[in-house]
C-alpha cells in the first residue's frame, strides 16, 4: 500500500495506474520463478545492506554483499541479477572487495564481471557474474561492494508541468534484494535530495529519518524475493543529458594536446508546458522555473589553457574559469535558461600540455587521458571519442578499462601528405563513473617531425626563387618570330592609314575654305581675294600630295587598305580639279 499525505490521494491513485504495466512484468516472472529449481542453493547471503543514491538525476545502488558458501564444493563466481526492465537503464555495474564498513579493499582494481545467461533462467531476468580472487571453500564467507549505476531511473510524474510548477519524480525498484541466493538479512535505504515526499510504498518496517526512507532489515529471506516499491518524490537537481557528445583529442609531438567537445545537451526532465515568462524567472528565480538550469560546471584537468566556449552563432562570453594547481573549473552558462525538453548545443576547447599525457613505454608512446565528460552528473546518449595522432603513426593498440566499440578512419590537415590515423571510441548510456582512464599505443618516427618544417621551408624556397625567376626573365614574345612581325606590321599599317587620313581631312578643309572664296567672289565681286585663296590653297595641296606620295608608296602591298585611301583619294582629286575650272 501507500502511505498517502492528505491532498494527494488523487494523484496517488494516478500514480499506482502508472506502476501498474512495470510490475505486471516483474510479477510474471517471480510466478516463473516459484516453479523452478535453483542449483545455486549453495550459496548464501548471510547480510546485504543496500543504499539507493537518488540525489541526482543518476541512480546509484551500492549493495554490500557478505557472500558464505554453504556447500561441500568451492565457489569461485556469484551471480548478480537485475530485471530485464531496469537492466535496460544500466549504465555502469562494478564490484570490489570490501575489508570492513566504507573500505574498499584494492579500490582501484575491481573485479572481473561479465554478462551470463545461467540456464533454467528465464530471460525476463538479466544475470552478471562477478569472479572472485579465491575460491571460496565450504564455510568460508567473503565481502564485496557492488555499485550499480542506472540512467533515466527516475521518471518525471507529472510528464509536464508549467514554469512555476515543481519538479516531481517517480522511481521503482525492490525493497528486497533481488538474487537466485538466499538472504539471511537485509536493509535498504533510499536516499532522497529533499525531505519532501508526495508518496512512498509502505511495507513492515519501514521508516523516514529526513530525506532518508529505510525499509527493513528483513530477515530469511528465500531466493529471487521480490518487494516492489514506489517513491514519489521533488527534485530540481540538473537533468541534464547529453544526447550525443565527440569528444576530439589531437596529440601534437610539438608539445599540445588540443581537446575540442561538442555538445548537443537537453533537459530530460518533466517537460515545460504553457509560456515562459522572463520577468518572472528573473525576479523569483526559485519559484518560478525552479527545475530549470542554468549553468553548467566541467572539471577541466590542471594547466588547462587557451580556454574557449562557443555555439553556432559565436563565442559565448557568460562563462568563467577558476584554476589552481589541481584543477581547472569552467562554469558553463548557456544562453538562455533550460526548462524541461529544451535543448541546446555547444562547443568548448581547451589546450593542454603534452608532457602531462603522453609517455614511453617499451619503445611505444601512449596517450593516457580520460573517458569520459568533465561536466558533473552529465549523462551521455551516445559519447564518440576521435583521438587524432601524428601522421605516421603506427602499429596502434588501444587498451579501455570497460568494452567499447572501437574503430579507425583519417583525417587530412594543413601540411599533410598521406593523412593522420584517426582512434573511434564509441559507447552508449555513460555516466561519469566511465570517466577513468584509457591508453592509446602507437609507433611514431621521431624524424617525422621534420616532414612539416622541411614543407614549409621547401614552399617558401620555391616561391622565393619563382619570384626572382620572373622579375629576371623577359617573358615578352621573340621579335623573330611570326607573329610578332605580324604584329608590329599591322602596327604600323594602321599608324600610316591614320597619317593618310589626316592628311585627306586637311586637303578636304582646304577646299572647302576656296569655295567659300568662290562664293564671296560671286557676292562681292573681290577678284583679287580670291585669287589669293586660290594661291594659297595649291601650295597647300601640293604639299600635301608630296607628303602622301611616300606613304601610299608603302600601302602599296596592302591592296585593301591601300584601295580603300585610293578611292577618297580620286573622290577628292575629282572635286579639287572642278574647283580649278571653276
Amino acid at each position: 500500500m501507500f502511505k498517502q499525505l492528505p491532498a494527494e490521494k488523487l494523484r496517488t491513485d494516478r500514480l499506482v495506474m502508472g506502476l501498474r504495466f512495470d510490475l505486471l512484468s516483474l510479477f510474471t516472472t517471480l510466478a516463473l520463478l516459484s516453479t523452478t529449481t535453483t542449483v545455486l542453493s549453495d550459496v548464501i547471503l548471510s547480510r546485504v545492506d543496500r543504499r539507493i543514491d537518488l540525489t541526482s538525476q543518476i541512480a546509484r545502488v551500492t549493495s554490500t554483499l557478505k557472500v558464505e558458501n554453504a556447500g561441500p564444493g568451492p565457489v569461485s563466481e556469484i551471480l548478480i541479477t537485475f530485471p530485464e526492465v531496469q537492466a535496460k537503464n544500466l549504465a555502469y555495474l562494478m564490484a570490489a572487495l570490501n575489508e570492513g564498513k566504507g573500505k574498499v579493499k584494492n579500490s582501484g582494481i575491481s573485479l572481473p564481471i561479465k554478462a551470463v545467461n545461467p540456464e533454467g533462467m528465464p530471460p525476463s531476468l538479466i544475470f552478471h557474474s562477478v569472479s572472485l580472487p579465491t575460491a571460496l571453500g565450504e564455510g568460508d564467507s567473503l565481502t564485496i561492494d557492488v555499485l550499480a549505476v542506472f540512467t533515466h531511473a527516475l521518471r518525471a510524474f507529472p510528464e509536464e508541468i508549467t514554469q512555476a510548477d515543481i519538479q516531481l519524480v517517480l522511481f521503482q525498484d525492490t525493497a528486497h534484494y533481488l538474487s537466485p541466493y538466499a538472504v539471511n538479512i537485509q536493509s535498504l535505504t533510499v536516499k532522497l535530495p529533499k525531505s519532501r515526499i508526495e508518496s512512498y510504498t509502505k511495507l513492515d518496517n519501514t521508516n523516514i529519518h529526513g530525506s532518508d526512507i529505510k525499509y527493513g532489515p528483513y530477515e530469511n529471506l528465500p531466493s529471487f524475493s521480490y518487494a516492489p516499491v514506489a517513491v514519489h518524490f521533488e527534485t530540481n537537481q540538473p537533468f541534464a543529458v547529453a544526447q550525443e557528445l565527440v569528444r576530439e583529442i589531437e596529440i601534437s609531438h610539438w608539445g599540445n594536446v588540443q581537446v575540442t567537445e561538442h555538445y548537443n545537451i537537453v533537459h530530460g526532465g518533466a517537460k515545460s508546458k504553457g509560456e515562459f515568462s522572463r520577468l518572472d524567472f528573473q525576479a523569483r528565480p526559485h519559484l518560478q522555473g525552479a527545475s530549470a538550469f542554468r549553468n553548467l560546471v566541467a572539471k577541466l584537468p590542471p594547466r588547462s589553457h587557451s580556454i574557449y566556449y562557443r555555439d553556432e552563432i559565436g563565442n559565448i562570453s557568460t562563462s568563467n574559469v577558476w584554476d589552481d594547481p589541481k584543477k581547472t573549473e569552467l562554469l558553463i552558462e548557456p544562453r538562455y535558461p533550460l526548462f524541461g525538453g529544451w535543448r541546446t548545443t555547444f562547443t568548448i576547447g581547451y589546450g593542454l600540455p603534452l608532457q602531462d599525457f603522453l609517455f614511453e613505454s617499451e619503445g611505444k608512446r601512449f596517450l593516457d587521458f580520460s573517458f569520459g565528460s568533465p561536466i558533473n552528473d552529465l549523462v551521455i546518449d551516445n559519447l564518440i571519442v576521435k583521438v587524432v595522432l601524428p601522421e605516421g603513426s603506427n602499429d596502434i593498440f588501444i587498451s579501455t578499462p570497460f568494452p567499447v566499440k572501437q574503430g579507425q578512419e583519417t583525417k587530412i590537415s594543413h601540411l599533410d601528405f598521406v593523412g593522420r590515423p584517426v582512434v573511434l571510441l564509441e559507447k552508449i548510456n555513460v555516466v561519469p563513473e566511465h570517466n577513468q582512464y584509457f591508453q592509446v599505443y602507437y609507433k611514431f618516427n621521431s624524424l617525422s617531425m621534420l616532414m612539416e618544417p622541411f614543407i614549409l621551408i621547401s614552399g617558401f624556397f620555391f616561391l622565393f626563387v619563382a619570384c626572382i625567376v620572373y622579375v629576371h626573365v623577359d617573358l615578352s614574345i621573340s621579335k623573330s618570330s611570326a607573329s610578332y612581325l605580324a604584329k608590329m606590321q599591322w602596327d604600323e599599317v594602321r599608324a600610316t592609314i591614320q597619317e593618310v587620313q589626316s592628311i585627306i581631312n586637311q586637303c578636304l578643309s582646304t577646299h572647302e575654305k576656296l569655295e567659300a572664296s568662290l562664293r564671296d567672289l560671286s557676292r562681292t565681286g573681290d577678284v583679287q581675294a580670291c585669287k589669293t585663296a586660290r594661291k594659297t590653297a595649291d601650295s597647300l595641296l601640293k604639299e600635301y600630295s608630296k607628303e602622301l606620295k611616300p606613304l601610299l608608296s608603302f600601302l602599296q602591298i596592302f591592296s585593301s587598305g591601300y584601295s580603300n585611301i585610293t578611292l577618297r583619294w580620286r573622290s577628292w582629286w575629282q572635286r579639287r580639279g572642278s574647283c580649278k575650272r571653276g
